[in-house]
């Protein structure tokens, strides 16, 4: 009876993380290489928050996953059940059981509903949208676009949301809006946010605090939503000055995300990764499994994820699969992430920091911090080629 079909790196998640690590691997000579993925729709996710603005559709944002699995690779359309890290299988839902010599694990995270009770029943409804599952985010500029009086709550959580500054995309193309077209002063409009910050990079906090505040955004910081009340429109908040409700006509939430269960069913989470893959944040190598890896929304890299920070965490680990085998050393990975955040429909900044918040610009000049039309430019129109014809290409750097 024949074992296991064994794979040199087997790759968890056909997302940004996971094909550009497997093209990346391909273009440095390993011959067999194997991603599991269960969708056959690939999306480039950063266009989601452009799609909740009314200034891109779901058609800009989709491939077929088979066009974008780098050629050579084998891609096994199925989910992962579980993980023997000690014995390097992988077991599918299908039963099928794949080995291999190193494993990389970035299947990406999953919305939490059950962190917010009643927010997954509101979404059912039309008074509320998210821009974080592609089904939704058509609905999300419907709403705003065609609110014209009431209250309209725009909620962030910092409970690992894949970039969550881009959540304020929606909240300030919105208002910008609604001030264009007359309708803003008939408008109340909340910004409820968990964090301390709007983003980890301070200039960039003042410039977007300020836009909010140019529109007449009441922002509340430190601020949970507890629940919702899909029924009465009513959200449940917690903060700083106790708990109090505050209800709605309009609703978009940027949710909690998880990692999925078998992460820490296969003993890959600990205990401080709440979850999620636990690794060496700068090597991410897992802290106890030598041959295994984690990158991406899935991986606990004590930084803010982003689509963005996998440029940098990509070529890590391709580096280091090869330097944990030679004796060589390992490169190291500073934490850099970005956002890119609309300060209205014309103008984008850009935060670009580590995982202690200081700047790290890609350049020195311009100042990227400072919103500009160009920036929002390349953002939507020029970000989405690089990112099919290059980042998915394995050209990382």
């Amino acid at each position: 009876m024949s074992g296991p079909r064994h794979h040199d790196v087997l790759v968890v998640g056909g997302g940004n993380a996971g094909i550009s690590l497997a093209a990346k691997l391909r273009r440095d000579g390993c011959r067999n290489v194997a991603v599991v993925e269960p969708r056959t729709t690939h999306h480039y996710r950063p266009l989601l928050s452009y799609v909740a603005s009314g200034m891109a559709t779901l058609d800009d944002l989709r491939r077929p996953e088979g066009d974008v699995v780098p050629d050579g690779v084998r891609w096994y359309i199925d989910e992962v059940a579980a993980v023997d890290p000690q014995a390097s299988h992988v077991r599918l839902a299908s039963g099928e059981v794949l080995h291999c010599t190193d494993l990389a694990v970035c299947p990406g995270s999953q919305v939490d509903w059950d962190a917010v009770p009643g927010a997954q029943a509101a979404m059912a409804t039309p008074a509320a949208a998210t821009s974080y599952l592609p089904e939704l985010a058509t609905k999300t500029w419907t709403l705003l676009s065609s609110l014209t009086s009431g209250t309209a709550v725009f909620a962030v959580s910092d409970r690992h949301v894949p970039c969550s500054p881009v959540a304020l995309k929606p909240l300030l193309t919105a208002a910008d809006h609604w001030r264009r077209t007359g309708l803003l002063d008939a408008i109340d409009v909340h910004l409820v946010h968990e964090g301390a910050a709007l983003v980890g990079e301070a200039r960039a906090d003042r410039e977007l605090r300020a836009a909010a505040e140019r529109f007449g955004v009441r922002v509340r910081m430190r601020t949970a939503v507890e629940s919702v009340d899909p029924e009465a429109q009513t959200l449940r908040l917690s903060g700083p000055d106790g708990s109090d409700e505050l209800r709605y006509d309009a609703f978009y939430l940027a949710p909690p995300h998880r990692a999925p269960a078998w992460i820490a069913e296969s003993g890959l989470a600990t205990a401080a990764s709440d979850g999620f893959v636990a690794v060496d944040p700068h090597t991410l190598q897992h802290t106890e499994h030598p041959a295994i890896w984690g990158l991406g929304d899935a991986a606990d890299v004590q930084t803010p994820p982003s689509g963005g920070a996998l440029r940098k965490q990509v070529p890590v680990v391709a580096h280091n699969i090869a330097a944990r085998r030679t004796g060589a050393p390992m490169n190291r990975y500073q934490g850099y992430t970005v956002a890119p955040v609309t300060t209205d429909r014309r103008r984008l900044l850009l935060g670009e920091f580590d995982r202690d918040g200081t700047p790290e610009p890609t350049f020195r000049f311009p100042d990227l911090v400072r919103p500009r039309r160009t920036l929002l430019a390349f953002d939507r129109y020029l970000e989405p080629p690089i990112y099919w014809h290059r980042l998915l290409k394995g050209k990382v750097s």
